[in-house]
C-alpha cells in the first residue's frame, strides 16, 4: 500500500513488514520499532502473515507538543543529520508501557485518565531511545528538521500546483542549497520527488474509484497524460488503466 507516514511509532506483535520511502527499505518485525517524524511519502508491505499468524501491530501518533514539553527531563544527545524514519531494537520499558496502554481496553472507564500518562510515558521512552535526536528536532519548532516539515505540509496540500525551490525555501527559512540538502537528508527523496510520490499516490486512489486516466493526470497536476502514464507504471508496475483494474480486482476479492 502506498500512502503518506505521519509522525507516529509503530511496533509489530506479530509478523513483520518493510517500509520504502525514498531510496531507503526497513524492515521491523516483533524485536524493533518504527519512527516517522515527517509526513513521508512511501509504500508499506506486509511481508510476513498466514491465516493462523496475521499481522499484528500498534501505532501511536507523535504528539509534537506532548514530546516538546518532554524536551526539559531528557538529556541532549549528539544531534547530527538524521533521517525522519528509522528501525529501532524494542525494549523491555516500551513492551511494558504498550502493555499498560492495551490493558486498558479491558477497563474502559479508566481510559480517559491513564491513558495520556501512558502515552507520555511511550514519548518520554522514545526520546530516550536511538532516535531521541531527530524526535528532538521534530519538536523543536526552531530545528532545520520543522523548517523541513513545514514545507513538506505545504507540498502536501498543494501538491497539483508548480513548485519553485526558492519558494520553498524561503518558506522554510533556508537558503536553496540548504534546503534542498535538509530536505533530502530528512525525507530520502529530493522536494520534486516527494511532489512527485504525493501526485502519484492521489492519481492511484482516484483511479481505484473509477477515474479516467487522462482527467486523472490533469488533476493531480500533470500536463502531460503520456508523462504521467511512464511515471505511473514506473512507479507501481503496470500503466494507469491496467493498475487500476488490478485495485478493483483486489478489493473485490477483500470484498468476498
Amino acid at each position: 500500500m502506498s500512502g503518506v507516514f505521519r509522525p507516529m511509532m509503530c511496533m509489530v506483535l506479530q509478523g513483520a513488514k518493510e517500509a520504502s520511502i525514498g531510496g531507503k527499505t526497513v524492515h521491523y518485525d516483533e524485536a524493533c520499532y518504527l519512527v516517522a517524524t515527517m509526513e513521508l511519502a512511501g509504500r508499506g508491505r506486509v511481508i510476513r502473515a498466514s491465516l493462523e499468524r496475521p499481522y499484528l501491530c500498534v501505532a501511536l501518533s507523535i504528539d509534537l507538543e506532548g514530546l516538546a514539553s518532554l524536551l526539559p527531563a531528557v538529556p541532549v544527545k549528539e544531534e547530527g543529520q538524521q533521517p525522519a524514519f528509522a528501525v529501532n531494537p524494542v525494549t523491555d520499558d516500551l513492551i511494558a508501557a504498550w502493555g499498560r496502554l492495551l490493558g486498558l481496553l479491558d477497563t474502559p472507564e479508566d481510559i480517559p485518565v491513564l491513558a495520556p500518562l501512558i502515552e507520555r510515558e511511550i514519548l518520554y521512552r522514545l526520546l530516550q531511545g536511538p532516535q531521541g535526536a531527530v524526535l528532538r528536532q521534530a519538536a523543536f519548532a526552531g530545528s532545520h528538521h520543522a523548517q523541513v516539515r513545514r514545507a513538506m505540509l505545504w507540498l502536501k496540500e498543494h501538491y497539483a500546483e508548480p513548485m519553485r525551490i526558492d519558494d520553498l525555501a524561503e518558506m522554510a527559512g533556508m537558503s536553496p542549497a540548504s534546503f534542498h540538502r535538509h530536505f533530502k537528508a530528512a525525507a530520502a527523496m529530493s522536494p520534486l520527488q516527494y511532489q512527485k510520490a504525493l501526485r502519484l499516490q492521489e492519481a492511484r486512489r482516484l483511479l481505484a474509484s473509477n477515474a479516467d486516466a487522462a482527467r486523472t493526470a490533469f488533476a493531480v497536476g500533470y500536463e502531460s497524460p503520456s508523462q504521467f502514464s511512464r511515471e505511473y507504471a514506473r512507479a507501481f508496475g503496470l500503466p494507469p488503466a491496467r493498475d487500476a483494474q488490478r485495485l478493483k480486482g483486489v478489493r473485490m476479492e477483500d470484498a468476498v
